[in-house]
């Protein structure tokens, strides 16, 4: 039996939904677009320009690449857009479960390997709060939701 009800944990969803697509399409948007400008932000100018290739098909690899998983995390943003409209109430604990799981194991992936990597190593510890922290907006759903339902 599903419920398709406005109450305020529909509206946490679908803030939450929003937040995380505006996160999503932005930084796909950036990672198709401008990944040179972003390396060298985030890692500085001599890392940049490792984590770009030094020959010409190595740069166009990496390129393709970044278009591609900047296409890809727009796409998810989408998806995140437009699931935010859905009211059924089991669907959004289904599909919080499924996002706080895989930001889970992306702070897991960026622990055992990702920091492992020379030229990220610095940066690791900064994505893994911030994938914990989404998992973490996830959590709070469900803990709002669990809330309003055994009150």
């Amino acid at each position: 039996m599903s419920t398709t009800s406005s109450s305020p944990s529909s509206s946490g969803f679908m803030v939450i939904c929003l937040l995380h697509s505006v996160i999503a399409l932005s930084s796909g948007a950036l990672m198709m677009f401008h990944m040179k400008e972003i390396y060298t932000f985030t890692h500085g100018i001599e890392t940049a320009t490792k984590l770009l290739g030094s020959t010409p098909h190595d740069q166009l690899l990496i390129r393709t690449s970044d278009s591609f998983s900047g296409l890809l995390l727009f796409a998810i943003g989408f998806l995140l857009f437009m699931v935010s409209f859905v009211k059924d109430k089991e669907f959004h604990s289904f599909f919080a479960k499924g996002c706080t799981v895989l930001h889970v194991f992306m702070a897991m992936w960026r622990f055992w390997f990702e920091r492992r990597v020379e030229d990220l190593a610095w940066d690791w510890l900064r994505q893994t709060v911030g994938d914990i922290l989404l998992a973490l907006s996830w959590v709070f759903f469900f803990v709002y939701s669990w809330r309003e339902k055994y009150d």
